[in-house]
């Protein structure tokens, strides 16, 4: 049985973009995969403090030295790398947030990011150890940051997520953009906008 790990990080719910096409992949894969099992974790619902010097000396510390404090400190960190771990699939909606993911997901990554669990260090350098997942992005942007634009060099959501994932060892990635999404505050129609997004995001889904 197939499981796909579905985070969205919008603050924006209804409104959003990048929520509705995350919907509409996983609509898609659960047709696809009608024995599938989907995780569903919306960061924007997940309280998520920032790494302290306490987190730290918990994830350095042996497993079966922490103290029960260290354990708590890390209760949700575990949880999230469970449902990493579990899945075989990942659908990640991404709005860009001045140029780069928002807060929430670089919380969530710092959570999931952990030696020993998701990476390790040998003397070939730095291995990922998260092996054998698929990954896709699906990213939306109120401007136009595709490659070749005159704005590409301000986008900096894609090369760091195919980056990190890279490091844990995810390297079956996708990346999906919805650009120029403001053009939906200036009154163009949101379905007409949508409509080639939603195409390419089903027809993804149904071979992912």
């Amino acid at each position: 049985m197939s499981t796909l790990l579905h985070i969205d990080s919008s603050p924006l719910y209804g409104r959003s973009v990048s929520r509705e096409l995350t919907a509409a992949f996983v609509s898609q894969w659960k047709a696809t995969h009608p024995d599938g099992r989907v995780i569903d974790r919306d960061l924007n619902a997940t309280a998520m403090p920032p790494v302290n010097a306490e987190w730290v000396g918990a994830v350095y510390t042996p497993e079966q030295a922490r103290t029960p404090q260290q354990r708590e400190l890390l209760s949700l960190s575990d949880s999230m790398l469970a449902e990493l771990e579990q899945a075989d699939e990942y659908v990640i909606g991404v709005p860009m947030h001045n140029f780069g993911v928002p807060s929430v997901l670089k919380l969530w990554i710092d959570q999931i990011a952990r030696v020993g669990r998701t990476f390790s260090y040998g003397e070939g350098g730095p291995k990922g150890l998260i092996r054998g997942k698929k990954a896709t992005f699906i990213i939306a942007t109120g401007g136009i940051y595709d490659a070749q634009t005159q704005r590409a060099s301000f986008n900096f959501v894609e090369p760091y997520l195919r980056s990190v994932f890279s490091f844990l060892g995810v390297t079956d990635t996708t990346f999906l953009t919805a650009g120029g999404t403001s053009a939906l505050n200036q009154g163009k129609d949101r379905n007409a906008f949508l409509a080639p997004h939603l195409q390419a995001v089903q027809t993804h889904a149904q071979t992912f």
